[in-house]
């Protein structure tokens, strides 16, 4: 009687045991994971970037350098004597330190070696790259990706935009790059940069277009193209491309103050100039000789002016085009030959897109009438400091001893602020925070005439005169200040 109910119980403990087994099984085959797969590719990020183009898409970035590293070229720039065959990317920006890539005393008089880019544009061998990559170039070579080297030929180059034009021959046809259109781009879109940054050949960054047309150099002529894709020194020549693989700027500058902040000239503008550097080796604008300014709403009210846009003439080039045509400061030019001008370089883009000696009639507004004025175009002169980019603004070294930074008076700086006839000097570029020269109350803009009653008329002047300050030492700063035009002088003591 007594051993049934252990039986049972025995019999009855194995049925739960393996009902739970059994029931365990299946729960743990229900949660199990499935087996890991790869997700399809996303390219939703470079269909995005085409929302404003038209034309299918390279799927992705790796396949757009795989399409365009073959057309992208090294330069090497030889010049006998000892001046400096780069400029705007090898010195960045006027506000950068200088002595970056500086020929060193025992080897000044020795030849010097420039690198950059270009890439290739048709299969002639038509190369576009930086005019300051070749300027004072004696010998051009160009190392091709398939590791051929090739001397170049000069066809033609426009220090205005910055732009060159040169040629290799070859016996086959070469890689090319397709040429996009600068115009249809807009602010957030995906753009890739190859070069040869620091002699790392075909460099691949990708970043986006932070801001389209920048003045950097010529307030008149420059549109650049900003992005953060990395740009080094080396990159000067090289292409930026769109996200459907086309060339769409060529990379020209960086800022010394950031990591992440190039240029690039619109290829639009050089596309528009190689006609004239493929037959004459330069570049003829049309030039009216005029100073203009935007009319804004600030200006409109003070001069009970009309126009709420156009370009306003603030000075006229005596025997230019504008002078024998009759216009006169406070003219504000509203259209050309029918066409309105809202802003003023939207005028000095019209006309020197137009060859020298034709005409074209301004309309005009004066004293509230409207007027027709005709003008024959001129040649735009050159700039009329004809030297590499990375000395028509230099800097000097903040350097630990007053703080400041320096740069040479250009004709702009000296109209702007409307300088003295014959004032010799160099203009405070940056203070930097907490410095002798920040106590001192200079301020960017500041015009330096002399250190200790001997005259600064330049950068090397500057050097020379701060180079063996001591610390402790007092240096007495005769300064010009613009803003409230008159001379003053400012003691600053060296840390």
């Amino acid at each position: 009687m007594v051993a049934m109910p252990r039986r049972f119980l025995f019999v009855t403990i194995c049925l739960v045991a393996t009902v739970s087994f059994l029931v365990g099984l299946i729960v743990a085959g229900s949660t199990m994971p499935t087996p890991a797969q790869s997700a399809p590719p996303a390219r939703t990020t470079l269909r995005a970037t085409a929302t404003a183009t038209t034309g299918p898409l390279t799927n992705s970035f790796a396949d757009i350098a795989a399409q365009l590293n073959p057309a992208v070229v090294n330069i090497d720039a030889t010049t006998r004597d000892g001046s400096r065959t780069r400029r705007r990317l090898d010195m960045m920006l006027p506000d950068s330190p200088d002595g970056f890539g500086r020929p060193s005393e025992r080897d000044r008089e020795g030849p010097r070696r420039g690198a950059g880019t270009g890439f290739i544009i048709d299969e002639a061998g038509y190369i576009l790259t930086n005019h300051h990559v070749i300027e004072t170039a004696d010998r051009i070579n160009v190392r091709l990706s398939d590791g051929r080297t090739l001397r170049a030929e000069r066809i033609g180059s426009d220090p205005d935009t910055d732009i060159a034009l040169i040629k290799v021959t070859s016996p086959r046809p070469l890689p090319h790059a397709p040429l996009g259109d600068s115009d249809a781009l807009r602010v957030g879109e995906w753009v890739l940069a190859i070069g040869n940054p620091l002699a790392y050949e075909h460099t691949v960054t990708v970043g986006v277009v932070s801001f389209i047309g920048r003045k950097l150099f010529d307030s008149s002529l420059d549109r650049y193209i900003q992005t953060d894709a990395a740009i080094n020194f080396g990159n000067s020549g090289g292409p930026l491309i769109n996200a459907r693989g086309e060339v769409i700027g060529i990379n020209a500058a960086i800022s010394s103050r950031a990591s992440n902040i190039g240029f690039a000239v619109p290829i639009n503008q050089a596309s528009a100039i190689l006609p004239q550097l493929r037959e004459k080796g330069r570049v003829s604008r049309g030039y009216i000789g005029v100073a203009l300014r935007d009319v804004d709403a600030d200006l409109q009210r003070s001069l009970g002016l009309k126009a709420s846009g156009g370009a306003l003439v603030q000075d006229v080039t005596t025997g230019s085009p504008g002078a024998r045509a009759g216009l006169r400061p406070y003219d504000v030019i509203v259209a050309v030959d029918g066409k309105p001008v809202l802003r003023n370089d939207e005028l000095i883009q019209d006309v020197s897109s137009r060859q020298p000696g034709t005409l074209a009639t301004l309309q005009v507004l004066r004293d509230g009438r409207s007027l027709n004025v005709p003008v024959k175009l001129a040649e735009r002169p050159l700039r009329e400091r004809q030297v590499p980019r990375d000395e028509t603004r230099p800097s000097s070294n903040p350097g630990p001893a007053l703080g400041l930074s320096v740069r040479e008076i250009d004709p702009e700086f000296a109209q702007r602020f409307n300088l003295p006839k014959g004032l010799e000097g160099v203009i405070v570029s940056r203070v930097d925070p907490l410095s002798p020269a920040f106590d001192a109350d200079i301020e960017r803009g500041h015009v330096l005439l002399e250190i200790n009653r001997q005259p600064v008329r330049s950068i090397e002047d500057y050097r020379r005169l701060t180079a063996h300050a001591r610390s402790g030492e007092v240096l007495a700063l005769y300064l010009y200040k613009p803003e409230i035009t008159r001379r003053e002088l400012h003691t600053v003591k060296v840390e």
